[in-house]
């Protein structure tokens, strides 16, 4: 492996956990009140664009870090409906 698919797989691997602090948070929390539902369908939209690049090029560290990211949106998406207070 050179250099730069180690720099790719060290970027999709970082690029994968930036939201786990915050899917913990909510989680633990149950506060949703300064999540940004559009902000999060963004990154939800743009990560599947993302997957479906990796995918048609057969590029892993893009396909398993848009993949993680994308579920884990997901979850904050369905964190912000759940605990939205009504």
């Amino acid at each position: 492996m050179d250099w730069i698919q180690i720099a790719g797989h060290v970027g999709a691997f970082l690029s994968s956990i930036t939201f786990i602090p915050q899917v913990y948070k909510v989680w633990k929390t149950k506060s949703v009140q300064d999540l940004s539902l559009a902000m999060m369908l963004i990154v939800a939209s743009s990560t599947l664009i993302w997957l479906v690049y990796g995918i048609a090029l057969m590029l892993w560290p893009v396909i398993l870090a848009n993949g993680f990211i994308f579920f884990l949106s997901l979850l904050l998406i369905y964190f912000k409906f759940a605990y939205s207070k009504k």
